[in-house]
């Protein structure tokens, strides 16, 4: 079993940024992929960021290339995600997601999710 949490959420204004954390226990950390998926109200859950138990591999919605960033301590077992330029269409609750197979991260198909951090861009 793994459990997620989420920090660092909060309500900025457009063009600025924020660092999400997403801390992890209960297993061996360097053994799961990683992965970032938000909702905004009234639409379905999507795909932001993963990135493999290495750090090696990273992958990003077309939507936020270029201005998201994600990384992974391993020593700290955290996975972070650092948002730049931030657009009001960035407004959603953002989930971090485990599994032990890389592949099963992107399409939301994670073994493991937290309870998600509310992000809040006003125009």
């Amino acid at each position: 079993q793994v459990q997620l949490e989420e920090s660092g959420g909060g309500l900025v204004q457009a063009g600025g940024s924020l660092r999400l954390s997403c801390a992890a226990s209960g297993r061996t950390f360097s053994n799961y992929a990683m992965g970032w998926f938000r909702q905004a109200p009234g639409k379905d859950r999507e795909f932001v960021a993963a990135i493999s138990g290495s750090g090696g591999y990273r992958f990003y919605a077309d939507s936020v290339k270029g201005r998201f960033t994600i990384s992974r301590e391993n020593a700290q077992n955290t996975v972070y995600l650092q948002m730049n330029s931030l657009e009001p269409a960035d407004t959603a609750v953002y989930y971090c997601t485990a599994d032990s197979i890389f592949p099963q991260i992107r399409p939301g198909k994670g073994d493991y999710w937290g309870q998600g951090t509310q992000v809040t861009v006003s125009s």
